[in-house]
């Protein structure tokens, strides 16, 4: 090979080599630019992740504690209608004791309970019904009931007995034609006020 033919062939693998270095070096960049935007990529993806973990954390330790609440709120309800069921048993045991006694103070409230039921009405002429034992007792007191019942209402009002019925105690007023009625028996008077106690409980417990 003539020295010519050697200078050409020198001068074009010369070339060749800076050619491969070139493309090797532009590889290697585009290679890491890849790895570089790879772990951008994979960084993002981590933190995504990351992030849902943290709300999908966090939302169910507000639903665990939202639970905890109702169940706390729960058991406290439970906890005091438990009470207040005591209380009133209680409460309605001393009530029959003393309804199915002579004492005046049953007999003072039984004379309320009618003058009240007769003011909510109204007045005018209007039927008493008590139980058996009771009638004895109101019988003669309802001119001066009457009389209550007038100054309250400012209308002439006439009572009188009727069926007996069954009840612990208390009483129950209607008028004479039956249109208008108030329940002042013991068992409605209590079961009105155990209404407005869970009312107020609940009204407590939830607010």
């Amino acid at each position: 090979m003539s020295a010519g033919t050697d200078k050409i062939v020198s001068s074009i693998m010369s070339d060749a080599q800076i050619k491969v270095e070139s493309i090797l070096a532009e590889a290697e960049k585009e290679k890491e630019s890849i790895i570089s935007e790879g772990n951008a990529q994979a960084a993002a993806e981590k933190e995504k992740i990351l992030e849902n973990a943290e709300k999908q954390a966090k939302m169910r330790y507000q639903q665990i504690i939202s639970e905890a609440k109702m169940n706390s709120r729960r058991m406290e309800l439970e906890a005091r209608e438990e009470v207040i069921e005591e209380a009133f048993s209680k409460a309605e045991e001393k009530l029959k004791e003393i309804a199915s006694s002579d004492a005046a103070e049953y007999k003072a409230s039984l004379e309320k309970v009618i003058t009240e039921a007769g003011t909510e009405i109204g007045g005018g002429d209007m039927i008493v019904l008590v139980k058996e034992s009771d009638a004895a007792k109101i019988k003669g007191s309802l001119p001066s009931i009457e009389k209550d019942i007038s100054n309250n209402t400012s209308t002439p009002t006439k009572l009188e007995m009727g069926e007996n019925i069954n009840t612990i105690g208390g009483a129950i007023v209607r008028t004479k034609n039956g249109e208008i009625e108030v329940n002042n028996t013991i068992e409605a008077r209590m079961l009105r006020f155990k209404k407005s106690l869970r009312s107020e409980v609940a009204g407590i417990l939830f607010k």
